[in-house]
Order: C-alpha cells, then structure tokens, then sequence
C-alpha cells in the first residue's frame, strides 16, 4: 500500500546546510498547522511553537544551544526559520506531545519543499539563566520545558540518500 504520507515519511531527509534564503510564508503557516494537529495526551495541546524568523534571536538561540553543546559552531546551520518546540512539563506526556509536533512539522516542511532538521538542546537551553530570561520576556509560563528546535529552509548542499533500515527494526510477537 502507498500514499502521499508514506512517501513522504520515506523521502524526508535531515539537512544539515542551508540557503540564506527565507522560506515563503505560505509554507511557514502549513508547518506550523501541521504542529497545532500532532496528537497529544488526552488532547490537551500543551505544547507551544516560537516561530523565529528575526536574524539577532536566531543568532541569540543558536550561540546558547553550541554552548550546551560546548562548541562555538552553529548548531542550526544557517538555516534561516528557528521553531522551537515548547511543552507543559506539568502534563505527564510533554515530551512525547512536543515530539509528535516537532516529527509532524519535519514531514510538512518535506511536504511543502521545505528542507528540516531536528536539533536537540532546547531543554538545557531554556532551563538556562539565559533562556528563562527569554521565556519571560516572551511571555512564557516558567514551568514550560524545552523539546526541541525544528529548523526550516532551502538546502545548500546535495540530498542525502536514506540509509538503509536496519535488519529486525520489526518484530512480531
């Protein structure tokens, strides 16, 4: 059986260096649409998404996420959209309902011809006397976690194939 969905789902890949160029607004709003409909426990939409577009706070949020990594390299290769994936750590499924967000705005971005990449270290990020700070400037409750940034844009560099799907990834009980 194939689908549009399948298709996509085996064709997305994780890019990893990006176009200066700004992805149209028209495919911002279907990702971000995309996220609002993820499934989460018992339907509560506990997670937020910080669209960020501004050059200076993506600067900001990518200086703060290499130093979690400990490196001075820029963790969101240059990708010029920034979501970033917040979620109500007093929901006992918040990770799992900003991770289905983040997974359903990757395989949008795909459907729409928008390349992604899922990067990790929102959590120690905004757990930071740096990105509390952010979060209350922007208005954020203190007891929302970091998930995860879904970056967004047009590669600069060649299509990575899919690796092959490791023997046993199925098992039938």
């Amino acid at each position: 059986m194939d689908n549009a969905i399948l298709k996509i789902m085996r064709e997305r890949r994780s890019i990893r260096k990006y176009k200066k160029e700004q992805i149209t607004e028209e495919q911002l709003q279907a990702i971000l649409e995309a996220g609002t409909y993820a499934p989460t426990g018992m339907g509560a939409q506990s997670p937020l998404i910080l669209a960020v577009q501004e050059p200076e706070v993506i600067s900001l949020l990518s200086r703060l996420n290499a130093a979690v990594m400990g490196t001075d390299s820029d963790p969101f290769y240059g990708a010029p959209t920034v979501l970033v994936v917040l979620a109500d750590r007093n929901r006992p499924t918040y990770v799992e309902d900003g991770s289905l967000v983040i997974g359903n705005m990757l395989n949008a971005a795909h459907s729409v011809g928008v390349d992604s990449c899922w990067i990790h270290r929102a959590r120690e990020v905004f757990e930071g006397d740096e990105g509390k700070r952010l979060l209350e400037q922007w208005g954020i409750p203190g007891h929302y976690a970091g998930i995860g940034h879904c970056v967004l844009g047009y590669r600069d560099c060649e299509y990575p194939a899919a690796k092959p799907r490791k023997d046993k990834y199925i098992i039938r009980v």
